[in-house]
């Protein structure tokens, strides 16, 4: 029964989804699992790198990423974020000038924030990290059933229960997590990836390493060309959790650097220049004091706080918004949807989305 609403649902969607048209006719979204606000708009925590419990080598992390000046410590960590997103683009969440980006969800942990990203819906029944197949219809799965967007959408994620928050089973789209194979159609480069991949057997765990899903989402970006893509990055947060600083600021800066890749890219080919908008995002906050960062969830204050970064022909350029305001993370699939000019319709309630324009 829930697949046939499902099913009538989508049928319906052509005759009053499409609500106008814009520049952006291609959406990249890239999430970086567990990362803190703190980073995104301070730099690296002064108190957490020089403590020998967190980060093995405190000299170095510094050296690498470290400035006393806060502006110039999120630009070395973070010199996409601070030197091209900063003028072209806007970032949100900067709780120093009261400007926030919340989670609505009661949790504060994966899965019920990729759900809340992805549906609109914070859904109180979403409650835990196991592998069960999501009921709430995702804006993914929603582009992919219009004729713009048929098979030009698609999924990479270094977290292997992705395929149960987007529901791969009904979704349709192509979606590879973990350690999954690509559909290589002949292709040299995703080919060679793949076997690559059958190599890594003994270090294999439920998150694949961020390179290799960056590598994977390059790859067929390059040779698909797909409208609508969506990239999840994980390490982060299996850093935080194992008290790593000093990796969770490497892989920080790694996941930039990617973005920085992905943009070059963007706007080096006809199919993509001044037609795409990349979003990037977190799923939660993490603990706000040196002693709680590692954690979160519903007990530890900041778990709430996210952040969001955007850049694209549709995002009037503000850089960091200073100004005193609230959104929310149920926000972002709507945002998604709109700006291809179309209005998120599910089975469920869906937040409005964010106005990038003033």
């Amino acid at each position: 029964m829930k697949n046939l609403v499902v099913f009538l649902l989508f049928v319906n969607l052509n005759t009053f989804a499409q609500i106008s048209s814009s520049k952006t006719e291609n959406v990249f979204v890239v999430t970086i699992d567990g990362i803190r606000w703190q980073e995104i708009f301070k730099g690296a925590d002064e108190d957490i790198i020089n403590d020998s419990r967190f980060t093995s080598n405190p000299g170095l992390s510094r050296l690498m990423y470290y400035d006393s000046s806060a502006t110039e410590s999120r630009k070395k960590l973070l010199p996409f974020f601070w030197n091209v997103i900063q003028n072209k683009g806007r970032l949100y969440g900067n709780k120093q000038y009261d400007n926030k980006l919340r989670v609505a969800n009661s949790y504060k942990f994966s899965y019920p924030g990729y759900n809340e990203m992805l549906t609109g819906y914070p859904d109180i029944h979403v409650n835990s990290n196991e592998k069960i197949d999501n009921v709430n219809i995702n804006v993914l799965e929603f582009l992919n059933s219009f004729d713009e967007f048929k098979n030009r959408v698609v999924a990479f994620t270094s977290w292997n229960i992705f395929p149960y928050i987007l529901n791969k089973s009904r979704s349709g789209f192509p979606l590879y997590s973990g350690y999954d194979s690509i559909d290589h159609d002949g292709n040299i480069n995703i080919e060679m990836f793949n076997k690559l991949q059958e190599y890594i057997n003994s270090e294999k765990t439920d998150t694949r390493e961020d390179k290799l899903t960056f590598i994977a989402a390059f790859q067929y970006i390059k040779a698909h060309k797909p409208k609508v893509a969506f990239i999840s990055l994980g390490e982060s947060d299996e850093d935080a959790h194992a008290g790593q600083y000093d990796k969770y600021l490497q892989h920080l800066n790694e996941a930039d650097n990617m973005i920085q890749a992905l943009w070059y890219f963007i706007q080096s080919v006809p199919e993509y220049k001044d037609k795409t908008t990349i979003l990037i995002t977190t799923d939660h906050g993490r603990g706000r004091r040196s002693k709680k960062w590692t954690d979160h969830d519903i007990m530890v204050k900041g778990s709430g706080d996210a952040w969001l970064a955007i850049i694209g022909p549709d995002t009037v350029p503000g850089g960091e918004i200073q100004l005193p305001q609230k959104h929310y993370q149920k926000q972002i699939a709507a945002t998604i949807a709109n700006l291809l000019g179309y209005h998120f319709i599910a089975n469920h309630p869906v937040a409005k989305p964010i106005d990038f324009t003033n």
